[in-house]
């Protein structure tokens, strides 16, 4: 048989008429198969995570900046910093990191429960991390700690009895008003970080959304992978603000 005589035969189910490769449904037009395709949506992952690095890179730079000009006011700002919740905060984000990582896993093993129960344990996280953070941000605001018109830094030129007694110094008027400086870094860091949890959590409920319909148990995982990157990305950056904010020079 001629090929003319095998194409003029071949059904229009046939995966390889006209010379077509068949392919899944997700394959956009544009991309030859489907590692081609994942390929270059984890590299525009990855340059995306690349801008967020530059972008929270120079927040760090300003803090340690003003950090060297204003080291005692800013010393005196970090020990009003509520420790025990920064550390719960920090557990919690490792815990959701790990929890992201097994729906990864489960989609790529095409596990649908384990994957829905991931995201959900990952959501539960999220949304406990943003609860403990807003009641840092309450305490800020009883203190009047919050930058602006409503701003005391009488607290730090006349520390209570308590503080005098952990160690604390009073600070010279000048020097007392810098922790606003501090604390603009604070909410400006924090508060970057807490939309960015905030971003991660509306996308996590759509793909949650989706996974409990059947979603990526077709092999199409990108939108999982790339998510568990941003995911982890998040969560590094806490870890390098937690010392920074909370534990630099804590004891003296």
């Amino acid at each position: 048989m001629s090929d003319s005589t095998a194409i003029a035969h071949a059904t229009p189910n046939d995966p390889h008429a006209g010379g077509h490769e068949a392919h899944p449904a997700y394959l956009r037009h544009h991309f030859e198969n489907t590692e081609q395709q994942a390929d270059a949506a984890g590299f525009a992952m990855w340059i995306f995570l690349l801008t967020e690095v530059m972008f929270f890179g120079g927040l760090f730079t300003a803090y340690l900046i003003y950090r060297n000009w204003y080291y005692p006011a800013f010393v005196a700002g970090s020990h009003t910093l509520n420790i025990f919740e920064g550390s719960l905060n920090t557990l919690v984000l490792i815990s959701s990191s790990f929890t992201m990582a097994m729906g990864v896993w489960c989609a790529e093993t095409k596990r649908q429960k384990g994957l829905v129960w991931s995201l959900i344990a990952t959501l539960i996280l999220g949304l406990g991390f943003l609860g403990i953070k807003a009641d840092e941000y309450h305490e800020k605001y009883v203190l009047h700690h919050i930058p602006g018109s409503t701003f005391s830094s009488q607290g730090f030129i006349h520390p209570s009895e308590e503080a005098l007694k952990s160690g604390e110094k009073p600070l010279a008027a000048d020097m007392a008003a810098k922790t606003e400086v501090y604390f603009s870094l604070y909410f400006a860091m924090t508060g970057m970080h807490a939309l960015h949890m905030i971003i991660g959590i509306v996308l996590l409920c759509g793909m949650l959304w989706k996974a409990t319909r059947g979603a990526y148990m077709d092999g199409n995982i990108s939108f999982v992978e790339n998510f568990g990157l941003y995911w982890h990305f998040v969560d590094i950056v806490w870890i390098f603000l937690f010392p920074l904010l909370y534990l630099i020079s804590r004891h003296q």
